[in-house]
């Protein structure tokens, strides 16, 4: 047997790279949305379900919303935008609130991986699932007749919309998950949901709502759905409704820093 030199096998102890934890612990997230049935209903089939029923029931009742455009071109950038909110919201919160009763933050906090790096993980994996829903989404709508606004400033607004949108409501969904206890966060996330997609204006325009439309457009959900909105029909960014988001997404995540309790 030939004997090994001396330094061939040299110990080299230690956590790997960031970005590989980072990656590693995104792709675990988003994996186990994905695998959860109830997450996996918010995420896809409650939107899906809202796209297919608004367009059908609206043109069987010639639905008017106070413009020229097919319905299908108004609704389906708010099911997008109902989708994102329903992944960086209900399903961030109630997926935190059990993961801290579970104590699964606790058991992380004493990996080489970094609260900062748990945060950015989370982030990405919601950006992977967010691409999934696009599309599923985005495909169902172009079934039904769906033609969104062509060319680099359309793809530019709708990043936009996302970022800004994730951004607002993963920090109220980690807000509302890191106050309350888990079967808690379970019902008040769903109720914020129901209420939001009822009327939040994420869905519909504004302009559906006559007067309670300039209440609604402060609303994250409102904000978004306008966003989105306007990506895809004028191909331009929504500057006051990105700002109005930002500054949701200030004060979620003040709030969180100030109440989070990782046990």
């Amino acid at each position: 047997m030939s004997e090994v030199a001396t330094g061939t096998f040299t110990p080299k102890p230690g956590g790997a790279p960031i970005t590989r934890q980072v990656v590693a612990q995104a792709l675990m997230e988003a994996k186990l949305m994905l695998r959860n049935g109830e997450q996996l209903l918010l995420a896809v089939v409650i939107p899906v379900m809202v796209l297919i029923g608004g367009v059908t029931a609206g043109n069987a009742i010639d639905l008017d919303l106070g413009t020229d455009r097919p319905l299908v071109d108004l609704l389906t950038p708010g099911v997008l935008a109902l989708a994102i909110m329903s992944t960086s919201f209900t399903s961030l919160a109630i997926a935190t609130g059990f993961e801290r009763r579970y104590g699964v933050i606790k058991r992380l906090g004493a990996s080489p991986l970094p609260r900062t790096g748990l945060l950015a993980g989370k982030v990405l994996a919601l950006g992977c699932v967010q691409l999934v829903q696009l599309f599923i989404i985005g495909g169902v709508g172009q079934i039904l007749g769906w033609t969104p606004a062509a060319g680099f400033g359309t793809v530019l607004a709708f990043f936009l919309a996302i970022a800004t949108g994730t951004l607002a409501f993963a920090a109220l969904g980690l807000f509302v998950a890191g106050v309350l206890r888990a079967e808690a966060t379970l019902a008040a996330a769903n109720l914020i949901y129901l209420l939001l997609l009822a009327g939040g204006a994420v869905v519909l325009p504004l302009t559906a709502y006559g007067a309670y439309g300039d209440v609604a457009r402060w609303l994250p959900s409102g904000a978004l759905g306008e966003a989105v909105r306007t990506a895809f029909l004028d191909g331009a960014p929504a500057w006051r409704d990105l700002g109005v988001l930002l500054i949701w997404a200030l004060l979620g995540s003040t709030l969180t820093a100030r109440t989070f309790k990782w046990e």
